[in-house]
């Protein structure tokens, strides 16, 4: 604040510091309370320069030069975190001039990105959204500050992930489709980089929900059509992913489950795609709505639905290439698994060596694919079957130990139970199973 009074006053004065002293003293001020009220003067005259004051009915915002603009953008550098500065900063974020190129110096929007993402200042979401809309060095230094937030603490609900993600404003900045488009990029790398890891892709599924939602509240007036967001895809497919499971009955489920594999089957196999690109492209779409996907695994134990659907839409997630007829083998592999565990699904006394065939098939199977698709056939068993819950906690060491997927059904379990604790559905006791067996599987990290 000193340097901002230094800045802005008078030359003269400050060449006679005893007369700036009497000055300040005749207009009745002490030094303190005459630069609080120069900075706050100083800060409104700009933001009415800048937001263009009414004269004869002429607005005036127009016809301040881009070169003025820029100027108080470089003046407020080493201000940005003083709080009597936010209204400046935010009418500048919110500037639209007549020039063709950004009129703000990066370095400012640079500099206000960096104190924003480090909470040393505190910004109207429509401000933080316009810096990030004209500048996308700042949106992309945020996504992956997001990220890195997001993999370093521990997944032990998905509450806190959502926390964090709400509170980066990123969701809601996502109604943009530009902005979405790019956060987008930046997720699809980061799961390649990654390698698939489940962290990453809880995250991208937890962030997609919240993006949901976020468009889902979005006034009628500025809300962009689906076909914005997801433009090179096939558009039944989109809406049927986008309806969220609580939008839909629970005896539905299966239905519109089958429609979205159909669909799915449809595009993938009688299109006959052959580039790697538009496969990922499709199976990306599929996998960021992943609570379908873990829908689908319950739905193959709990209903009497025909299970041939839902296991493609599994075999297609966890396998998308259908070179060499993978697909076919998972297809066969799964089925044989399902099938077992269907046998022993309505037996209330269950030994671990019931299961024992089931984890062998697991470890015997050379396709990693495969082996993920069954430990989720098989972790769902443990909860939603009456023998299941006997055995689990002495079982799920079995699955982590034998696939080496502690993390893969830590990121189920947990999945799961936030399902379960917002649908309410479910009895208490497979709440308690989840919670202990998270427990389990935490305190072994």
């Amino acid at each position: 604040q000193s340097l901002l009074c230094h800045l802005l006053s008078s030359s003269k004065w400050e060449s006679n510091e005893a007369e700036t002293s009497t000055f300040i003293s005749t207009l009745g001020y002490t030094s303190a309370d005459y630069y609080y009220h120069l900075v706050k003067n100083m800060v409104f005259s700009l933001v009415a320069e800048l937001r263009g004051s009414q004269f004869n009915g002429l607005n005036m915002q127009g016809r301040v030069p881009s070169s003025r603009v820029n100027a108080v953008s470089l003046f407020c550098l080493p201000l940005i975190t003083l709080p009597d500065l936010t209204p400046l900063l935010e009418t500048l974020l919110l500037y639209q001039g007549d020039a063709s190129k950004e009129i703000l110096s990066s370095e400012f929007l640079e500099a206000v990105n960096d104190a924003f993402l480090k909470k040393k200042i505190s910004l109207p979401e429509s401000a933080v959204f316009s810096l990030w809309l004209r500048h996308l060095p700042s949106l992309e230094k945020a996504t992956l500050h997001l990220l890195d937030q997001l993999v370093s603490i521990q997944l032990n609900s998905l509450e806190e992930v959502a926390s964090v993600i709400k509170d980066s404003l990123l969701p809601q900045a996502a109604s943009h489709p530009a902005i979405f488009r790019f956060v987008n990029e930046i997720f699809k790398n980061a799961l390649l980089e990654t390698d698939g890891t489940p962290e990453v892709m809880t995250i991208i599924q937890v962030f997609t929900q919240l993006f949901v939602q976020a468009h889902q509240n979005e006034n009628k007036q500025h809300k962009f059509p689906l076909k914005a967001y997801f433009p090179y895809h096939h558009q039944p497919l989109v809406t049927a992913l986008l309806r969220r499971p609580f939008e839909l009955p629970t005896a539905h489920w299966s239905q519109h489950l089958k429609r979205i594999s159909d669909m799915l089957k449809i595009l993938v196999e009688d299109t006959n795609i052959t580039s790697l690109g538009d496969l990922f492209e499709i199976w990306f779409l599929v996998a960021r709505f992943g609570e379908w996907l873990d829908i689908a695994a319950e739905q193959l134990l709990k209903s009497a639905a025909e299970p041939g659907a839902l296991l493609w839409l599994l075999a297609f997630y966890y396998c998308p290439q259908n070179e060499n007829q993978q697909r076919t083998q998972t297809m066969v592999e799964a089925q044989a698994v399902y099938n077992h565990l269907m046998m022993l699904f309505s037996c209330t006394v269950l030994s671990v060596k019931d299961l024992e065939a089931a984890v062998h098939s697991i470890t015997d199977i050379e396709q990693c694919c495969n082996r993920h698709l069954i430990t989720h056939l098989l972790t769902n068993f443990l909860l939603f079957s009456s023998g299941g819950h006997m055995i689990a906690k002495e079982f799920i060491h079995s699955i982590t130990e034998a696939t080496d997927t502690r993390k893969e059904v830590c990121n189920l379990l947990v999945r799961t139970a936030h399902r379960i604790n917002h649908s309410g559905e479910e009895n208490q006791r497979t709440v308690k199973l989840l919670n202990e067996l998270l427990q389990k599987l935490t305190l072994k990290a």
